[in-house]
């Protein structure tokens, strides 16, 4: 039919709902982290929005169909510092990243071009940014003193994360 979409292959189908099932799992992930830093022991409220503004984002960049899979829970539900958190969503990031460098590294083989200029264009550029910034977050964390002296994320939450909702 003239002007009709191509259907996916099946390997595109499947890893792409692989990739989409990882990021609803970094979804939940994210929640959990918020929710640790919001609870009154914590009180950590920038860390918390900073974690759920992530999970967010996650969830509203997922368009399309979607074929369910389970989603795993995650691996821990309490963290005992920012770094701690920072660190974990850091290699949750480098998991995701990899992930999506894989699914291009197999539609570049399948010669599919256009997966490949979606891929490039809407995520790994901006994954690369995210490590970045976790990364930026890890090293600050380190620097302050973290995670023996609270103050330091404390102070990281109210100076650092505490006008990041500004930019966004």
């Amino acid at each position: 039919v003239a002007g009709s979409v191509p259907a996916l292959a099946q390997w595109c189908e499947a890893a792409l709902n692989s990739l989409a099932t990882l990021e609803l799992h970094a979804s939940y992930v994210y929640q959990a982290l918020a929710f640790n830093f919001d609870r009154e022991d914590m009180a950590l409220k920038h860390l918390a929005c900073f974690f759920l503004r992530r999970s967010q984002d996650l969830q509203n960049r997922r368009g399309g169909r979607l074929c369910f899979h389970d989603i795993r829970k995650p691996d821990q539900d309490n963290w005992e510092s920012g770094l701690q958190a920072m660190q974990c969503a850091l290699h949750l990031e480098k998991h995701v990243h990899q992930s999506l460098l894989d699914l291009h590294q197999l539609a570049t083989h399948k010669n599919d071009a256009q997966l490949c200029h979606f891929l490039e264009s809407h995520y790994l550029d901006q994954q690369v940014e995210f490590i970045k910034e976790l990364g930026d977050h890890v090293t600050m964390l380190h620097r302050m003193g973290a995670p023996e002296d609270n103050t330091a994320e404390y102070l990281f939450d109210k100076l650092t994360l505490g006008d990041s909702h500004k930019k966004n």
